[in-house]
């Protein structure tokens, strides 16, 4: 919708620091998955083998750990259209200092459950734990009005770039988090991970009182359904964007196959003797855990460059083009990833393989980070100035559901063959067809 939902008459000034809160939003987001995301396999070992012993009692620890990993999406699935279609009702200030708001409660909590659990009161742990993580997911979900926001204030000419420092907040949420995690190994406080995320998430809100704008202009059309179902059907029924949600959709699912199989295939390739499912009894086994945050900040580390990369060379109209071309690095390297654990010796991983294995993991996040930026910019730009919270939050919501479903499906194909190859073979199928949709999407 070329120029009609940035505001005019904000100065460059006032735009810097807008995007700079916006920045610090999404960072604080996704600063708090990055804590979790390796995090909480720990916490299936500190809270439910000792409330749930045994060899027999596995595939029940595996399910509440699935549950407590997904909820935080789910919420997200659930609120992203709720906060995007509130937003271009009330507008985005509101909204996004609700968010922020909760982010400081929920990850007070976090650390607050981290600590009882600790402490022995592991029921009433577990519980916080799952209220937590619901909580942070709704508080999260107001990544779609940031988007919103950067729609609201970019022109068309430079949406993929603002897109694109959104891509480089989740980059460096994803490296910060992983540290903290990292951290939090060698500190007797349990809940320091929680608590640090909290007082990021208190002074982003105190920055966005006093420096956050409100950038939705007054006299557009307030829709007044908080749940309107029909927001998916709309979205459809825009030329091509409905195809960019399928797009996005995919090919989020073949990376939430990839992240949460990535601790599983660090484990492998580290130590390649030991049992994938043992638990941290061994020094080995916690110096694992230890190369597993470092490489899950090395992901975040790669989203930033790729973001930052993608912010100087993306030009107007090139957004189709960027898309492609993420979805074959993409589609490249998860097809490197089948190869390694085909061609690695089952006894020793020897330094080409692990330098292999970072190059495909490297190829599929600068993939993932091109196709973010540029799908979010090319569905901002087809879509009605007054409609861009809803069907941004459309989008955002897909991408939650994906993140549910890519975990879910990528764990229950990692075990299936003895090579462990069929999550990444499915990936590259997935991308294979996200780069074949984007053949039919027209650049305007």
């Amino acid at each position: 919708m070329d120029d009609s939902s940035a505001t005019p008459n904000h100065s460059s000034t006032g735009h810097r620091s807008t995007l700079l809160i916006i920045f610090l939003v999404v960072f604080v987001d996704l600063l708090g998955f990055g804590i979790v995301l390796p995090l909480l396999p720990l916490y299936a070992v500190d809270f439910l083998q000792p409330l749930l012993p045994g060899e027999d009692q596995r595939p029940v620890r595996g399910m509440i750990l699935g549950l407590l990993m997904s909820s935080f999406s789910a919420m997200q699935f659930l609120f992203a259209p709720v906060w995007g279609r509130v937003s271009d009702r009330v507008g985005r200030r509101p909204i996004l200092l609700l968010g922020l708001s909760g982010s400081v409660i929920f990850y007070t909590l976090f650390g607050v459950a981290s600590e009882i659990g600790e402490a022995g009161w592991l029921r009433t742990g577990l519980m916080l734990l799952f209220l937590a993580r619901l909580g942070a997911g709704v508080a999260g979900a107001t990544i779609s009005t940031a988007q919103a926001v950067i729609a609201d204030i970019t022109p068309s000419e430079s949406r993929s770039r603002g897109m694109a420092m959104i891509g480089a907040a989740f980059g460096v949420g994803l490296t910060f988090g992983p540290l903290l995690g990292f951290a939090s190994l060698f500190v007797p406080a349990k809940g320091a991970p929680g608590f640090v995320a909290a007082a990021l998430s208190l002074i982003a809100l105190l920055l966005a009182i006093r420096l956050l704008p409100e950038t939705f202009r007054p006299g557009k059309e307030r829709r007044r359904r908080l749940f309107d179902w029909e927001g998916l059907q709309t979205a459809w029924r825009i030329p091509s964007v409905g195809l960019l949600i399928l797009i996005f959709f995919l090919a989020t699912f073949a990376f939430g196959s990839l992240e949460s199989t990535l601790a599983l295939i660090n484990k492998l390739l580290l130590q390649p003797l030991a049992d994938l499912h043992e638990e941290l009894t061994t020094e080995a086994a916690k110096a694992t855990e230890r190369k597993n945050f470092l490489i899950f900040a090395y992901v975040g580390f790669v989203l930033v460059l790729a973001n930052m990369g993608y912010r100087r060379l993306v030009r107007p109209k090139l957004e189709v083009k960027f898309l492609q071309i993420g979805s074959i690095f993409m589609a490249l390297g998860l097809a490197g990833a089948v190869i390694i654990l085909l061609l690695r010796d089952p006894e020793h991983t020897s330094g080409s393989i692990l330098v292999l294995g970072f190059l495909a993991m490297t190829l599929a996040v600068i993939g993932f980070a091109c196709i973010t930026p540029s799908v979010q910019a090319l569905i901002s730009l087809r879509t009605d100035a007054s409609r861009q919270g809803e069907i941004l939050g459309v989008n955002q919501s897909g991408a939650a559901l994906a993140r549910i479903l890519g975990p879910f499906v990528g764990l229950s194909l990692f075990d299936l063959s003895k090579d462990h190859v069929l999550p990444f073979a499915f990936g590259a199928c997935l991308t294979l067809l996200v780069f074949l949709l984007t053949m039919r999407i027209k650049q305007d």
